[in-house]
């Protein structure tokens, strides 16, 4: 039954996608493949429409008609991102999911899209205080909230831990590899075989469990 509520919310998010602001019902695949690639590079400020129009093969002119600006491009972007990530990692905490195998499979997910982080180190650095849309924003992870809590209920998290605080710590034990890649590579040392990149998995997996498994 948790499963299910959890998959319901899922397919929410992505539903409400649709419905926001600023979002077309008939997008352009190679604009917004063009403007992941830009944005994920140069962040908002640095990215232009015309330099995406270009990479498209397309005029500026279609893209302001799909997204209306560049912010809500950029917004539109994220939001693929933050959907793509949710459907393809979820976790099962309410199902007794091990938190290590979630974690690796979050980091996995991050080494080999790590543009969703990216794309968030980029909003960062770009909005002071709230970013756009963020109460809508705020509802997606409130239901990641919701599902480490259930984790917790269940036994298969630490209960004694703030659940948003331990999904962020989750969030950041295997995302930050992907979002700092020069900072692994001289703490850690070359990341650039599967040897390599098994270990420092192997390393998420079990910090992970260290931090959120139940304490006996």
């Amino acid at each position: 039954m948790q499963r299910q509520r959890w998959n319901c919310c899922r397919r929410s998010w992505t539903r409400e996608e649709a419905s926001w602001p600023g979002t077309p019902r008939a997008p352009s695949a190679r604009s917004r493949d063009a403007a992941t690639a830009e944005f994920t590079r140069h962040g908002p400020a640095g990215t232009t429409v015309e330099r995406i129009a270009k990479r498209a093969g397309c005029q500026q002119e279609r893209v302001y008609n799909y997204f209306g600006s560049k912010d809500r491009l950029f917004s539109a972007i994220l939001r693929d991102e933050l959907t793509k990530a949710a459907e393809a990692v979820p976790p099962a905490f309410d199902e007794g999911e091990d938190v290590g195998d979630y974690a690796g499979r979050l980091y996995d997910y991050h080494r080999q899209r790590p543009e969703l982080i990216r794309l968030l180190c980029w909003e960062a650095l770009t909005f002071d205080g709230e970013v756009p849309e963020e109460e809508l924003r705020r509802e997606h992870y409130q239901r990641k909230i919701a599902g480490v809590r259930s984790g917790q209920e269940t036994g298969a998290l630490v209960r004694d831990v703030d659940p948003g605080a331990l999904m962020l710590m989750i969030m950041s034990l295997t995302g930050w590899w992907s979002t700092v890649p020069q900072v692994a590579r001289m703490l850690c040392g070359p990341l650039d075989d599967e040897e390599a990149h098994d270990r420092r998995r192997a390393v998420v997996v079990d910090a992970a469990r260290r931090l959120a498994a139940p304490r006996d």
